[in-house]
């Protein structure tokens, strides 16, 4: 793991009045693009070649003499052969150069190896490089380790198939598309083994992911991600703020529910399990008598990533929640970094984090000012990793 001294060393030679903001063009690239843009921070997009042109060209900035953007949020974007040559050698050298901080999102950890962002990505980052690892089903250390340590409400695992005895879903990675799930559910275990028969048949699912997948408690309920914002600056006022809601589009899974119950039941079997491809989010709100509960989680999660992950979570983080018919929350992911659906916030911000700064308040937007923030009070090391 890069240590602190390391990136001590790094920073010594920046220069604080020039940083730039640079980030995987991917995820949520444009929420950070576009906060980074509000708050003066020049912006860096590192793309990958026939993915490049919504940075390049049309979301590109354009400024006036005087450095004023006059439309759209990417200063730069480089086009590169694939995502994971930003672990080369001298495009490291380059960030360094052009005094970039890294803003991680799960494309970054989705693209380049964990392992190597820890021990030789030799560029700082803002957030907690020492947490991104958690994030992964397969680590020992997973996002359901730190929540069971912090005393978190999380679904029950299951841990045999044949103990199936209501809704539950089955998570597992999917085997054509490497970076997507291949979850379903069920209600039994013959319906299990008929469930993933079929998706074994079609090639969806692979059997060693079948084998090592979580089969959890389905809860029956909506689902809130709830964007946090922990702040090691503030001296004044909470440190942790709630900056939006999103929830998520599903495909093929939303197309399913809009067609009436009897068209379902006469789908050819390849069309009868649907998908859950994230593929776009929504903006939401909370009922309010919900909402202190909703800190309660960000609060005792914060606790547990500062005794298990020193110094702890740093920033931006999301907790992906169901609340069944009793208004209880339950965790069921965990993303340490920025989440996937702030891009809903660009431009507007979100009315959580809107009424709490009285201006439209992004996570990219909130990201860059406590950047602002570091820089300004020489404290950049408490934000960096």
């Amino acid at each position: 793991m890069i240590g602190q001294s390391d990136i001590a060393e790094i920073v010594e030679e920046y220069d604080r009045l020039k940083l730039r903001i640079g980030m995987t063009a991917s995820h949520s690239a444009l929420d950070i693009c576009d906060g980074a843009i509000e708050e003066g921070f020049p912006t860096v997009a590192y793309c990958k070649e026939g993915r490049h042109k919504t940075y390049a060209n049309y979301f590109k900035t354009q400024r006036s003499s005087s450095g004023r953007v006059l439309r759209g949020m990417v200063d730069k974007a480089i086009v590169m052969d694939d995502f994971n040559d930003v672990l080369a050698p001298d495009m490291q050298a380059e960030m360094r150069k052009r005094n970039v901080i890294y803003i991680p999102n799960r494309s970054f950890t989705s693209y380049s190896s964990i392992s190597d962002i820890e021990d030789n990505f030799r560029v700082p980052m803002f957030g907690s490089r020492n947490m991104l690892r958690m994030e992964e089903r397969t680590e020992d250390q997973d996002y359901y380790w730190i929540l069971e340590k912090a005393g978190l409400p999380y679904p029950e695992k299951i841990d045999n198939p044949e103990d199936i005895d209501c809704l539950v879903i089955v998570k597992l990675h999917h085997a054509q598309k490497k970076l997507e799930r291949g979850f379903f559910t069920c209600a039994s275990f013959k319906e299990y083994q008929e469930k993933s028969a079929a998706l074994l048949a079609e090639g969806v699912i692979d059997q060693a992911s079948l084998d090592g997948a979580r089969i959890e408690r389905y809860v029956i309920g909506p689902v809130f991600n709830l964007n946090f914002f922990y702040s090691p600056l503030a001296d004044e006022g909470e440190r942790l703020e709630l900056l939006g809601v999103d929830w998520r589009f599903e495909s093929s899974l939303d197309g399913h529910v809009r067609l009436p119950a009897p068209q379902q039941m006469t789908m050819p079997i390849h069309q009868q399990i649907p998908e859950m491809t994230v593929v776009g989010h929504n903006t939401a709100t909370i009922r309010e008598s919900l909402l202190e509960k909703a800190f309660e989680l960000g609060e005792k999660f914060i606790t547990a990533s500062k005794e298990h992950y020193d110094p702890g979570i740093i920033g931006p983080f999301c907790l992906q929640t169901c609340i069944d018919k009793d208004m209880n929350y339950y965790i069921y992911d965990v993303a340490p970094r920025l989440g996937g659906g702030t891009n809903v916030h660009v431009s507007v911000g979100h009315p959580y984090g809107n009424a709490t700064w009285r201006k439209p308040m992004s996570s990219g937007r909130r990201i860059a000012m406590e950047l602002r923030m570091a820089a300004e009070q020489d404290r950049l090391l408490e934000v960096l990793t």
